[in-house]
């Protein structure tokens, strides 16, 4: 009863701190690890010793495969050199920087400084992805980060497994090696071997409820294999995600995309919080611990200000230092100096070193001051790099993605698949199909793009776009359909599951449109630039801008006494005509008429161009 008790406590402190912290925008790690760190003194909050299984079994796993899932194999592949240059070369380059200076300060063996490297080398997932979704950095930057985070943990554990077994022996260079490549290759396979055996079972399973459960296996069913051959758990558990992740379209189904996604959102968001409060719940032991060792007092202040000295200091030394040679060497293109500093300063500790501190064993030379050292570590770094790095990015004024950019990129993309579902359906349509069946059918997969192309113009409040006004009544229509259902429930004349089934409906096309709604609401910045990457024939040659003569108004719209949405420019002829959204249509009728292939938005602040004939942004 006394484990349920703190087990119900220590989830809903957490979760009341996140808020705490998202309410008032400051870092949620820093505001759970100095909550955890104020209950650890409170009279009535009993010591907490974390095993290392916990962490390392029950936490890091479905940490790292909720973050995998979602991570972009396309994205990893274009920053592999990167990433593997932060993930193996920073945590080797730290591991041996503090390790020097730990050997320097404290009476340990050179095993067992290198042991506290290892253990305090790698950046945390969970500190790292938590900033950088509040303050919003550049994607390229979060993508590096997030994924350098991925696998830094493999490297980190293997340099930790081989500083111990040095404790004990001799391990020579080659050995060591040959340790790491069968971690790194051993655990790669473990999670390919697993991620495909996994699918097997996927193809074959339609229940949410049972895809749902096992992905809640995955992580634990790629840790525990890898882990018993010697291998690296991480790395199996991060490629088993991945490929996972990247292949769900075809081997889930929607139903069971939907569940996974929400599940894991809230199991990462328990663990995340939990485990730095956790971190926190640690203070009172280790410092009581460290400070009643036979090390004196000065010596433990210095050390402790110098590994987190170092351990900071390290990753600008090797980032500037690494892209340095590169660019020496003609290997790659020139990073953004503004992005190469915010790198170099997004190294928060977690996780992975308060669990990796506890494989020390109980015989370690100063092992109460050693611990002391990693959470000194952790601390110094969630405090001085979680706290500024907000602060730094504004300052290096960095681009951070832009809402408006994003939506006409999400309208590009549902346009190129609203024009492949309206090409299937041609295909599908037999001469039994109902003419009223194909007419919804394009009237709804048009209405889905429309809306997402209606949301890049004007924001005032008076206009009335025809997707804002289908919200308004369907969403007033299933408040009165909810109410007559319920009022049947109430009366008992329908049998409860029916009833359930009905509002599940109700509530799940209610649950579209408000995710409609939020992409509405997110729309700010004006749009100013075309984002596409690959232009046609027909973009290249037309103009970017053209003069057009008379007021800015659809004049078929006029004449015919209809009003329109937005408005549309023919670079071609200078024709000012309204979009697919109004009720006329005009400047895909004037396209199809004159056969003019480009036209551009003439709403205030866009300047995005789009070719009818080869359907492509520009």
């Amino acid at each position: 009863m006394h484990v349920a008790i703190g087990l119900v406590v220590l989830v809903a402190s957490a979760a009341a701190l996140a808020a705490l912290a998202r309410r008032f925008g400051v870092s949620e790690p820093l505001v759970l690890t100095v909550g955890g760190v104020a209950a650890s003194y409170l009279p009535f909050v009993p010591e907490i010793h974390l095993e290392p299984e916990i962490i390392l079994l029950g936490f890091l796993p479905p940490l790292l495969y909720t973050a995998a899932i979602r991570t972009s194999l396309v994205d990893f592949r274009a920053n592999v050199r990167t990433i593997a240059l932060l993930s193996v070369g920073l945590v080797l380059f730290t591991t041996f920087a503090v390790a020097l200076v730990v050997w320097w300060l404290l009476p340990v063996p050179f095993a067992v400084a290198v042991a506290l490297g290892a253990v305090v080398a790698p950046p945390d997932a969970v500190a790292a992805t938590a900033v950088a979704r509040r303050i919003g950095m550049p994607r390229r930057i979060v993508t590096i980060l997030e994924d350098e985070s991925l696998f830094n943990d493999a490297t980190a554990l293997v340099a930790l497994r081989t500083a111990l077994a040095a404790t004990a022996g001799t391990v020579s260079v080659w050995e060591a090696g040959a340790d790491f490549l069968l971690a790194a290759g051993g655990g790669a396979a473990v999670g390919v071997i697993v991620a495909y055996l996994l699918a097997m079972l996927r193809r074959r399973i339609t229940d949410p409820v049972m895809d749902t459960t096992l992905s809640f296996l995955a992580p634990f069913a790629a840790y525990l294999p890898a882990e018993s051959i010697h291998a690296s758990g991480v790395i199996a558990v991060v490629v088993c995600g991945m490929i996972l992740g990247h292949n769900a379209p075809a081997w889930q189904s929607a139903a069971s995309r939907i569940a996974e996604r929400i599940n894991w959102r809230t199991i990462q968001f328990i663990l995340e919080s939990a485990v730095f409060v956790l971190i926190g719940l640690q203070v009172r032991g280790i410092v009581e611990g460290a400070w009643h060792s036979d090390l004196d007092h000065a010596t433990l202040v210095w050390s402790a200000l110098a590994v987190v000295a170092v351990t900071m200091l390290a990753r600008p030394i090797w980032v500037f230092g690494s892209s340095l040679v590169s660019r020496s060497l003609g290997n790659g293109s020139a990073v953004p100096a503004g992005e190469l500093v915010v790198v170099s300063w997004a190294g928060m500790r977690g996780v992975v070193t308060l669990a990796a501190v506890l494989l020390l064993s109980e015989d370690t030379p100063l092992l109460a001051v050693l611990k002391l050292l990693a959470l000194v570590v952790v601390a110094g770094t969630l405090l001085v790099q979680g706290t500024s790095l907000p602060w730094l990015v504004r300052w290096l004024r960095l681009r951070a993605p832009s809402r408006a950019e994003d939506a006409l990129q999400k309208a590009n993309v549902l346009q190129q698949a609203t024009a492949a579902g309206l090409a299937a359906l041609d295909e599908q349509i037999t001469a039994d199909t109902p003419p009223g069946v194909v007419q919804t059918l394009r009237d709804r997969v048009s209405w889905k793009a429309n809306a997402a192309w209606e949301r890049l113009g004007r924001a005032e409040s008076e206009l009335v776009t025809p997707t804002a006004e289908y919200r308004r009544l369907r969403l007033a229509m299933l408040r009165a359909e909810r109410e007559s259902v319920l009022r049947v429930r109430d009366s008992g004349t329908v049998d409860y599951q029916i009833l359930q089934h009905v509002l599940g409906q109700l509530d799940l096309e209610e649950s579209i449109i408000d995710r409609f709604d939020e992409a509405e609401e997110e729309r700010v910045e004006p749009l100013a630039a075309p984002v596409a990457e690959e232009v046609c024939a027909h973009l290249r040659d037309a103009p970017l801008v053209r003069a057009h003569a008379g007021p800015d108004e659809c004049a078929e719209c006029v004449a015919e006494g209809l009003a329109w949405v937005h408005l549309r420019m023919c670079l071609s002829c200078g024709h000012v005509a309204c979009c697919d959204s109004s009720p006329g249509n005009h400047a895909s009728k004037h396209h199809g008429a004159s056969g003019h292939p480009v036209m551009r938005s003439v709403e205030p602040g866009e300047a995005w161009r789009w070719c009818y004939v080869d359907e492509l942004l520009g």
